[in-house]
């Protein structure tokens, strides 16, 4: 036998490159995992904490630089920490992982950079020489800290009410006790 006729009515022809809607890099992007607001604040995230570290890299001097170092090292930690989860939830790595673990490790991932962003933004308004660059950096790392907590609270409040929607409903302790186990 020929293979054409042994192969042809079962094998399709070769598709050639894939040019519909989620072809490429596309095609291992998700947004949906996330609700809509979480996705806006997840992206004001990365782009605020960006936009703070650049603002604040292009200051060329200052005299008291504590402050500003530490603005530089807590915004670009913000910054990769915010594009870490957000990568991991967009992308194929979600399924392979506990996605309890990566909702918790983002939970308190948020809470702790909203925080520390908020403390080296304070920092750094005590110890700026009011140039430009500084005023634009600060106002950024003000924004994106409340963006992070933000996003905290918002997490707070869906975890809230997953726990009061697995709640038994309230019976009290003698009530318990007093039916029988077969009821």
């Amino acid at each position: 036998m020929e293979n054409g006729a042994v192969y042809s009515p079962t094998t399709e022809e070769d598709p050639g490159p894939a040019r519909g809607p989620r072809s490429g890099l596309a095609a291992y992007f998700f947004l949906d995992r996330l609700p809509w607001l979480r996705r806006v604040l997840k992206g004001l995230q990365l782009l605020l904490s960006l936009l703070a570290f650049i603002c604040e890299e292009v200051v060329s001097q200052c005299t008291l630089c504590g402050g500003l170092y530490l603005f530089e090292f807590v915004s670009c930690s913000a910054f990769l920490l915010s594009l870490l989860i957000l990568i991991v939830y967009c992308t194929p790595f979600y399924e392979r992982v506990d996605t309890t673990k990566v909702k918790s490790s983002d939970f308190y991932i948020t809470l702790g950079t909203g925080c520390v962003f908020l403390l080296a933004s304070i920092i750094f308004v005590s110890t700026h020489d009011r140039t430009s660059a500084e005023i634009a950096a600060i106002v950024f790392g003000f924004i994106a800290s409340f963006m992070f907590l933000l996003d905290f609270v918002f997490m707070l409040c869906e975890k809230r009410q997953e726990s009061q929607l697995r709640k038994p409903e309230n019976t009290t302790r003698a009530e318990a006790l007093t039916e029988p186990l077969n009821a």
